[in-house]
């Protein structure tokens, strides 16, 4: 709708300050032609937007124009702009109209909050879909926040399986997967490698006096979708076929460590899949909670593991109770 668009651009000035018809056409997806008609319509309606010339021109309003938000301080303003990823609100279909509601919050807020909000994406972002759940401990949470908020490096003691390591890292955000909470940072050198940190790892944080620069172009939310699709194209790949009952189907789509590379309808025998697990002990969990639901056509060595879990298991509960391994 029209007005839906000329409200979008007023609060699109009231954020930004100055854009271009260009800028403004590919934001609200249409043509620089229609922006103009729209400005003149602003204009008419009194709306105070006027356009500078020259190669750094532009659109705007007049110095001072704007809507005044009441009610509401800061840190509830915040936590409203970075209360889900947006890839949750893409999944329920509203994306469009959780931007919408950012732009108007913070078109009526002060060019303060205005900054901090600006701040705090870059530097914190949620990833709604968890790895599972989690109630570790994170106790230097709150100092790892503060050296990401102030630019300011530190130095940690991290935990590897190889033992314990220490390195001055330059903090250039946090990230909430699920309930994990995980440090993004540059190391500290001239190569500035940037690596991802657990932070129930870290086993000591203390900052270092002075400051770094924040790398020109860094994308807190693109590294880590894309630190994420690396890590999975990483993990191991445990391929089977599976003759799964139809009843069954849509509860094993649904599993986490399952991939389906392709099913064929074998009537009323169920449904054959060709899937990829993570590993051989994965696979073995996993399709025993489905009972006689799913059958292992291949590969033999998962049979084989499954009918001797199976009669591990029948052989049991045939005998007097006996205290598990």
């Amino acid at each position: 709708m029209r007005a839906d668009r000329l409200l979008r651009l007023v609060l699109l000035l009231q954020n930004n300050g100055k854009m271009t018809s260009a800028e403004m056409a590919a934001e609200l997806e249409v043509n620089a032609r229609t922006i103009v008609r729209d400005m003149e319509a602003l204009s008419s309606a009194g709306i105070p937007v006027y356009a500078e010339r020259g190669p750094q021109g532009g659109w705007r309003l007049t110095d001072g124009y704007r809507t005044n938000l009441t009610g509401m301080n800061s840190r509830e303003v915040l936590s409203l702009l970075l209360a889900a990823s947006p890839s949750l609100f893409r999944d329920l279909g509203i994306e469009d109209q959780h931007k919408s509601a950012a732009s108007k919050l913070l078109a009526a807020s002060s060019r303060p909050l205005r900054q901090d909000a600006e701040m705090a994406r870059e530097r914190l972002h949620i990833d709604g879909a968890g790895w599972h759940p989690s109630t570790e401990r994170v106790p230097l949470l709150p100092v790892i926040q503060e050296a990401v908020w102030t630019d300011s490096k530190l130095v940690i003691e991290y935990a590897k399986d190889s033992g314990e390591v220490s390195r001055v890292v330059c903090p250039l955000g946090i990230v909430a997967k699920g309930t994990i909470w995980y440090l993004v940072a540059a190391t500290d050198g001239s190569e500035g490698e940037i690596r991802t940190y657990r932070v129930s790892r870290i086993r000591k944080a203390s900052p270092v006096h002075g400051s770094f620069v924040r790398p020109s172009g860094f994308n807190l939310a693109e590294y880590w979708d894309a630190s994420t699709r690396e890590f999975k194209s990483r993990l191991p790949i445990y391929p089977a076929d599976l003759l799964v009952a139809k009843d069954a189907y849509s509860r094993l789509a649904r599993e986490r460590y399952v991939q389906i590379i392709s099913s064929t309808d074998m009537g009323s025998s169920g449904t054959r899949l060709e899937v990829q697990f993570n590993t051989l002990d994965s696979a073995c969990e996993i399709i025993l909670g489905y009972g006689i639901r799913v059958r292992v056509l291949a590969p033999e060595e998962l049979r084989a593991r499954i009918i001797a879990e199976a009669a591990a298991i029948l052989t049991g509960y045939g005998q007097d109770p006996a205290p598990l391994e």
